[in-house]
């Protein structure tokens, strides 16, 4: 399995990326491993907001690429509850994922 992520930071910001190990990359976020992202890095997080999974490697890396060129509205109506295909219809193929819920959150 494949995952595509967004992760919410200290300053608010939304950070997307896509990982085959949620729970080892989630770890290296929030731990800020020298594996972590360098945005991660320089960006407290604070919560894992959402999450999809796909049995393609390709269709992770596609749908954060078009995830990453939505802008900050549009990303929130996705993290509440909005489907992706409401944005990305014609992009991605929507239907190969599946949004699951991972907490995964920064009490420090």
């Amino acid at each position: 399995m494949y995952y595509t992520y967004m992760i919410r930071c200290e300053d608010n910001s939304l950070y997307t990326g896509y990982t085959s190990d949620i729970e080892k990359r989630m770890k290296a976020h929030f731990g800020k491993a020298k594996i972590a992202a360098k945005y991660t890095k320089s960006h407290k997080p604070v919560k894992l907001e959402a999450t999809w999974k796909t049995k393609e490697k390709s269709n992770a890396c596609k749908l954060e690429y078009y995830i990453k060129k939505l802008n900050k509205i549009e990303k929130e109506d996705i993290i509440e509850g909005s489907r992706i295909s409401k944005y990305l219809k014609g992009k991605v193929d929507c239907r190969r994922f599946v949004r699951f819920n991972l907490n995964y959150e920064n009490n420090k």
